[in-house]
């Protein structure tokens, strides 16, 4: 049995994984949790919506091109329902001005996959300190 300290849920804050790959919702919880982090997966923007993470979330890690609501939909969303969460956009389209028009739009990052741990890590640190 995995040990827990009380009040764990605030000493690891929760990061939500929205990706309809579920390669990549298998694997990023993992590595998430190495770095300290809770973590949700989700495989659609409605299903991350419908959920009772939204205001637990501290950090949305959200692909671009899902089905249904897209990622930047989602976020575009959330900030109407001010619910406002840092966002790292992760996408397969390594088109550099879809990148710098999500960091205008209040992105906190946007990363081409295959992203290294070390990348994620630091977008997850700079996301969580506007947090």
């Amino acid at each position: 049995m995995k040990f827990q300290p009380e009040g764990s849920a605030t000493e690891r804050p929760l990061v939500s994984v929205v990706d309809d790959d579920e390669s990549v919702r298998e694997s990023l919880p993992d590595l998430l949790r190495e770095f300290g982090y809770a973590t949700r997966t989700f495989s659609s923007a409605e299903e991350f919506l419908a959920s009772d993470c939204v205001g637990q979330t501290r950090c949305l890690i959200l692909d671009i091109a899902i089905p249904g609501m897209t990622g930047p939909e989602l976020q575009q969303e959330l900030i109407r329902r001010r619910q406002a969460i840092p966002t790292i956009f992760i996408t397969a389209n390594r088109d550099k001005t879809v990148r710098s028009r999500l960091l205008e739009q209040g992105a906190a990052e946007c990363l081409f996959k295959p992203f290294s741990d070390t990348a994620l890590l630091e977008a997850l640190n700079a996301a969580l300190r506007t947090n």
